[in-house]
């Protein structure tokens, strides 16, 4: 490249290429700033992006998302441009690992923080640890109460579940349709048990019943494989669901599933596994889970956002006081909820294909699962 002399310019050392000061952004065509997670782009699709993913938003298109990104549209289409910045490169987990980085900055000004105030000549106490302030723990107490609950209501329904055939006939449609029943009735009790949860978190009536109906229909989904990784068990590579229903892959497959819905599935939940999450940080992720305030149709984003954040602080000081020296849990987990939107926007048609059995679903069930769509 030259200068307008004709001098060649000097190129930097390192990975970044010199800026010439007239490349545009490859996602809208603004003036670019530099290379930012992978993509040559502005300052505004940089922030675009890194917001996005930080908080796991979930965006609609009333166009089909097929918008061209421009300086305008990028103001007018916010699913357009998350695409776009995907499409054009940009990197979840570049926006991680400078998260990573920003929190350990966090920490090491804190740590010379202490370290000036601290006189040299009285020996500074040890520092208090991280508490929960009393409404947190209160919360976390009431949410795994109620979880508790919850299952427990449906543990007692377990008799009324279709039984599993013990007939191997696969070729047989009576069996396959029994092992498709049981799984159904699974899949509604799970439901059902979501739904009892949801209703039980404080401000969740105070929604208009659009904005909760809204809520549960992306969030029943996701909650399910939420719960469906929670079960499982790596010693067998099987899932059990209320205490004794033990399946593995193939189990799945007997029942009508498909293998490219089950393996991600299994991928998921051992990586869940592999968090070792206790029952109040699941029970803090399903409050996070149900109150996305990018949901589709949502009206009063603002009312859910509210309602969403003691959730997401009382995680944050959770696993703070849990996980002192792992300063990376709290974004693997919010991650754990991205990671969840893309498993249950591909896999909604097969969860949905569970809504074919002629049950009678209560109201506010048949509403969630658009039975009579």
């Amino acid at each position: 490249a030259l200068s307008d002399n004709g001098q060649p310019v000097k190129r930097k050392k390192g990975p970044a290429p010199k800026m010439l000061g007239n490349e545009v952004c490859s996602v809208c065509g603004d003036k670019a700033s530099g290379f930012h997670y992978n993509v040559l782009s502005c300052e505004g699709c940089k922030g675009f992006f890194r917001r996005s993913v930080i908080k796991s938003a979930q965006y609609s298109c009333k166009n089909n998302g097929r918008c061209e990104m421009d300086m305008y549209m990028r103001r007018k289409c916010q699913q357009c441009r998350l695409r776009k910045c995907r499409e054009a490169g940009m990197l979840e987990q570049c926006v991680l690992s400078e998260e990573q980085i920003r929190l350990k900055k966090l920490k090491k000004q804190q740590e010379d923080e202490t370290a000036r105030t601290s006189t040299v000549v009285t020996p500074t106490p040890p520092p208090e640890p991280a508490t929960l302030d009393p409404q947190q723990q209160e919360m976390i107490e009431k949410l795994v109460a109620m979880q508790k609950q919850c299952n427990k209501r449906s543990f007692l329904d377990r008799p009324k579940v279709t039984p599993w055939p013990q007939s191997q006939d696969l070729q047989n449609r009576e069996v396959r349709q029994q092992r498709f029943a049981h799984f159904t009735e699974l899949a509604i009790m799970s439901v059902q048990e979501i739904v009892d949860f949801a209703k039980q978190l404080p401000g969740f009536l105070e929604l208009t019943r659009e904005d909760q109906i809204a809520l549960l229909k992306t969030s029943t989904i996701e909650i399910m494989l939420l719960e469906t990784s929670r079960r499982y068990n790596p010693a067998i590579d099987s899932i059990t669901f209320l205490k004794d229903f033990s399946y593995n892959k193939e189990d799945f497959a007997k029942a009508g599933l498909q293998f490219e819905f089950i393996n991600p599935i299994f991928e998921f939940s051992k990586g869940m596994n592999d968090l070792h999450l206790d029952e109040a940080e699941y029970a803090l992720l399903i409050a996070i889970n149900i109150f996305s305030a990018d949901r589709p149709n949502v009206q009063d984003h603002d009312l859910v956002e509210r309602l969403q954040q003691p959730y997401v602080d009382a995680l944050r000081s959770y696993i703070t006081i849990k996980r002192p020296n792992d300063h990376l849990m709290f974004p693997r987990m919010l991650m754990k909820l991205v990671s969840l939107r893309t498993l249950s926007s591909v896999h909604s048609e097969q969860v949905f294909a569970l809504r074919l059995q002629d049950k009678k679903l209560p109201p506010l069930l048949s509403e969630i699962w658009d039975v009579n769509e």
